[in-house]
């Protein structure tokens, strides 16, 4: 032939290289290299994202109803949710909306803010970490 050899299926392939027949001592370094298998990288861990808490304050001025509306619309709460809390924020100064990762609650305290300005309401909301 051409020095090509054909492929025989029954031979096992040998990747360990020229110096096979080199003798290897404990220690060397070469038993990493004559290991076969397959090296997986670790998968990293993936951390759960912080969460915060949306908050509404108690002000002398908005309407209870607009504050249940707010509660209903924004935050898909109940009609009865709505008005536990929007009665807890009345009493304790402060109530807690919902518990979200920081982008939505970013988005959830702006579109609060939004709306009660442009009803021209002096609801406050705000965020803090949970």
């Amino acid at each position: 032939m051409n020095g090509i050899q054909p492929f025989n299926n029954d031979d096992p392939p040998d990747f360990d290289g020229p110096d096979d027949d080199q003798p290897h001592k404990p220690g060397d370094g070469q038993e990493e290299r004559r290991q076969t298998g397959i090296l997986l990288k670790p998968r990293p861990k993936t951390k759960k994202p912080s969460m915060y808490r949306v908050l509404l304050l108690n002000d002398d001025y908005t309407p209870m109803e607009f504050v249940v509306h707010v509660l209903e619309r924004f935050f898909n709460k109940t009609r009865q949710e709505a008005t536990d809390i929007m009665l807890h924020v009345h009493r304790r100064g402060v109530g807690v909306c919902g518990i979200y990762t920081y982008e939505v609650a970013e988005t959830k305290v702006a579109q609060v803010m939004d709306f009660a300005r442009a009803s021209e309401q002096p609801l406050q909301c705000t965020m803090e970490k949970e």
